[in-house]
């Protein structure tokens, strides 16, 4: 045979193997995708969400008060969010498939009407399950109960021990919050006689320095958020009574959505089966008040 039919010859042979390693080659990715399980749904995670309208476009529009550390609040000198809530709705958009873009709200109080405004897919925001936000709005519980701390400065020199020892003192809080709520219901019933003067502010931050200031005698947030307040404050500032009028924590979302509501449900449900929701609760020191379904 020529050099030149031994080259052909030998051409021919090569693209042979070639096909059939590309043959073996295509079995083997079959055989890991069968391994992987069925594949994903959906936006491309482990839970369908193909009759989400709100998903439709790959991303949940949360909306936020991200001034409320260690639960939601920007990373020093960034626009970047970070804390609890962050964390576990990231964990639970990566079961669904889909990007979380979270937005700062206008304010607090206004937060329940923002969802039912369709101004975001839901909210997420330290948000006490109450029966009047449940009478708006859908809650779907997340954390605690967590209840209600009272950060004073450092010795504690009112006295405070017990909530009725605020009556008769001016008392910070963030505007809407619920601690709002039980300073009005102790006026009407503990405090009748010498009300509590109750300051409000846009966000906690604030309300905390307006006691830092001494303009007050004390500033009540959730548990986990005085606490917080406390042990940034460079021992300024300490937590005389916790635990009282607690709550637990809802994501909320609007009455009619109740696809969403579904899928946030399963969402949560996976992170907490596998894991996920434990871990993120011991990176924000929060253990002891992962969600006990009362």
């Amino acid at each position: 045979m020529s050099a030149y039919g031994r080259r052909i010859t030998f051409l021919a042979l090569l693209m042979t193997v070639l096909a059939v390693i590309a043959v073996f080659a295509a079995c083997g990715d079959d055989d890991d995708d069968d391994d992987n399980g069925p594949a994903p749904t959906g936006g491309g995670g482990d839970i369908d969400i193909s009759g989400v309208p709100e998903l439709e476009d790959g991303v949940i529009n949360m909306g936020s008060d991200i001034a409320y550390p260690p639960i939601e609040s920007y990373e020093e000198g960034t626009q970047n969010p970070v804390g609890l809530d962050i964390d576990l709705m990231g964990a639970m958009a990566a079961k669904l498939g889909v990007e979380v873009e979270w937005n700062q709200v206008a304010d607090f109080a206004g937060i329940v009407g923002d969802v039912k405004a369709s101004r975001y897919d839901a909210v997420m925001s330290a948000i006490s399950v109450t029966a009047e936000r449940e009478a708006e709005i859908d809650l779907i519980p997340y954390f605690g109960p967590a209840g209600t701390g009272v950060l004073v400065a450092a010795g504690n020199p009112e006295g405070i021990e017990a909530i009725e020892d605020l009556c008769g003192k001016a008392v910070a809080a963030q505007v809407g919050t619920i601690q709002v709520d039980y300073m009005n219901d102790f006026n009407d019933d503990q405090c009748a006689d010498d009300p509590i003067d109750i300051k409000t502010f846009p966000d906690n931050p604030t309300a905390v320095q307006e006691l830092v200031l001494g303009r007050v005698a004390a500033e009540l947030a959730d548990d986990p958020v005085a606490g917080y307040s406390a042990s940034q404050s460079g021992g300024e500032l300490e937590v005389a009574v916790t635990g009282f009028d607690s709550a637990a924590y809802g994501i909320g979302v609007r009455k009619e959505s109740t696809e969403l509501k579904a899928a946030l449900e399963a969402a949560l449900a996976a992170i907490m089966a596998d894991g996920t929701y434990d871990s993120i609760l011991s990176d924000w020191g929060q253990d002891l008040l992962a969600y006990s379904g009362e």
